[in-house]
């Protein structure tokens, strides 16, 4: 490996040590509607967010919220703070889509058609507030 690529590659660990995040990989549903959750989420308090995904009646609500569980346990581990006494919030999630699955589906007078089973990654991040943010919000509250 260059030289270049080795400090680019120790400067985003040593990033990556302050960020705290959780990734769901090659889940079987569409991209399209794990987005729709994603964006229920997106910039919301950790424990809203969590509340709202219980109440979704979305199937992919189930997977998001359980690797939101996983993000602020990373947050706890990595960090030594309670989540709690931190006032976490939804800093980011994105959806990827991941390798599709073809597969054919016969139809009428010897056809087939093409069926596609998609799948796809998320990743979301959380962060704690800070004093100045927090302030912020309850002036807005």
């Amino acid at each position: 490996m260059g030289n270049r690529k080795k400090t680019a590659a120790d400067a985003r660990k040593q990033a990556n040590k302050t960020r705290y995040f959780a990734r769901l990989m090659d889940y079987p549903t569409s991209p399209r509607k794990m987005r729709l959750v994603a964006d229920l989420i997106r910039g919301m308090d950790a424990n809203k967010a969590l509340d709202v995904l219980q109440f979704t009646s979305k199937a992919a609500a189930l997977p998001m919220s359980k690797l939101l569980k996983s993000a602020i346990s990373n947050f706890e581990q990595k960090s030594g703070l309670r989540a709690d006494e931190a006032s976490l919030f939804v800093s980011e999630v994105f959806v990827d889509q991941s390798k599709t699955l073809k597969r054919v589906q016969p139809s009428p007078q010897g056809r087939a058609h093409r069926v596609r089973k998609r799948s796809n990654h998320v990743t979301l991040a959380v962060a704690p507030k800070t004093s100045a943010e927090i302030l912020t919000d309850t002036e807005n509250a």
